[in-house]
């Protein structure tokens, strides 16, 4: 079963969030510092699998942004 890219985002970003509530309820830098280091082994993980993810899209730079088409942004100049 493959694991998609976006659960490694969320499993980094729940570690690091945990790491900052651990520094400010006072724990022990012991702990701090190996969630720290366990943090920044998954910032490269989730890096590398992100970037080697299967991801395609229809999508080009000429779409410009889905929430504000480019006719709007022509229209306002």
């Amino acid at each position: 079963m493959k694991i998609p890219a976006m659960f490694y985002v969320a499993l980094t970003t729940f570690l690091l969030i945990t790491v900052t509530i651990a520094v400010a309820m006072d724990m022990p830098f012991n702990w701090v510092f190996y969630l720290t280091c366990l943090g920044q082994v998954f910032v490269i993980i989730m890096v590398y699998k992100v970037l080697r993810d299967k991801y395609t899209t229809d999508k080009t730079f000429k779409d410009f942004y889905e929430d504000c088409p480019i006719s709007q942004v022509e229209n306002y100049r």
